[in-house]
């Protein structure tokens, strides 16, 4: 079976959103796991994981936040920041930001078109898609390769994302690997 068109980018992939401790948590981070592992062989070299991290200085708005939020700062939350599975020999783009559709991501991906998974689906996967989408680049999100903050969280970003075709395509996993 041929690969899937274009890059896979695997969204902030990290334990600190399946701890159950965390403020982050996905409830449902586990069953997408498989979906996944997947997508990503499906996709072969074609895959880029992102991963979120703390800056060292937090600036403007981000202050406020991280004083909210300083459990993140903390030295228990510091490996929570690591990926939940080895990406391999494919790249992880760190950034600061919840949206991942930074510089280094989308100069791997070139035009695209992206199959987006990971978490959250609320938060960072949102943030990721639609600055792709408003470069031109065709994305696709994979609705059940993605887990948010709550179900309903989930559902209403996924109808949220609905509303951007042709720009952003909501699909599923059985669908990307289909089309292999």
């Amino acid at each position: 079976m041929a690969a899937p068109e274009g890059w896979l980018v695997v969204v902030d992939y990290q334990e600190v959103f399946r701890d159950t401790t965390s403020p982050w948590t996905t409830p449902r981070f586990d069953e997408i796991r498989p979906r996944i592992r997947t997508l990503v062989e499906a996709f072969g070299e074609r895959v880029v994981f992102t991963r979120f991290v703390v800056p060292e200085k937090p600036v403007g708005a981000w202050v406020d936040y991280y004083e909210e939020y300083s459990y993140f700062t903390e030295a228990h939350a510091i490996p929570l920041f690591q990926l939940s599975e080895d990406p391999g020999e494919h790249p992880v783009v760190d950034a600061p930001t919840f949206g991942k559709w930074v510089p280094d991501v989308a100069e791997l991906v070139g035009e695209g078109p992206v199959t987006v998974a990971g978490v959250a689906t609320d938060c960072c996967v949102l943030s990721t898609v639609l600055p792709a989408a408003d470069a031109g680049v065709p994305v696709r999100v994979v609705s059940d390769a993605c887990a948010g903050a709550s179900d309903e969280a989930h559902d209403d970003t996924m109808r949220i994302l609905g509303c951007y075709a042709p720009l952003v395509e909501v699909t599923t996993t059985a669908e990307v690997l289909a089309e292999g």
